[in-house]
């Protein structure tokens, strides 16, 4: 089920999440975060920016696989993620979030990371993700914690988009 996504502003974007359990019905959440995303056409989605303080994210690549062929195909489910290590060698991307349309900068993070989750059987999986799906996860993961990618901008970045950020905030209510 297609469901509203929070915008810049709602407090729920900036609370920290609880682990996720089956009586959550974690599948029911995961659809409901794969239908709006696919309408929204994103890559990512967290719990958080449909209102639900979980730790649950989605991961989709499949627009950005038609548009550029080096990326790989990724639709994923993550519960209970965690970061077990962030390599050193860092990548520039330009992101942008559903919850601040409109908004896209250049930000640094780190190439590859090593990572545990559980999938919707709550089976434990550990991996090392690089490139464009370690992004995903890394921005996904920080709305987990109340983060959002604007948080890791300078002030001056900050300031620059001040004004699109009230106009968020001013939509929202």
């Amino acid at each position: 089920m297609i469901v509203p996504i929070v915008l810049y502003g709602a407090p729920v974007l900036r609370q920290s999440a609880f682990d996720i359990h089956q009586e959550d019905l974690p599948d029911e959440i995961a659809g409901n975060l794969f239908d709006t995303l696919k309408r929204a056409e994103g890559i990512g989605l967290a719990a958080p920016q449909i209102g639900l303080t979980k730790r649950i994210f989605v991961m989709d690549t499949t627009p950005l696989v038609e548009e550029n062929v080096q990326f790989k195909p990724v639709e994923k489910v993550y519960l209970n993620p965690r970061v077990l290590h962030s390599d050193n060698e860092l990548s520039t991307f330009n992101e942008g979030c559903l919850s601040i349309p409109g908004i896209f900068r250049e930000l640094e993070r780190p190439e590859r990371i090593h990572v545990t989750y559980q999938n919707l059987a709550f089976e434990t999986i550990e991996e090392e993700l690089s490139g464009l799906e370690a992004r995903i996860f890394q921005h996904e993961y920080d709305h987990l914690d109340g983060i959002l990618f604007i948080d890791w901008l300078s002030g001056l970045q900050k300031r620059l988009i001040q004004g699109k950020l009230n106009k968020i905030k001013k939509k929202r209510r």
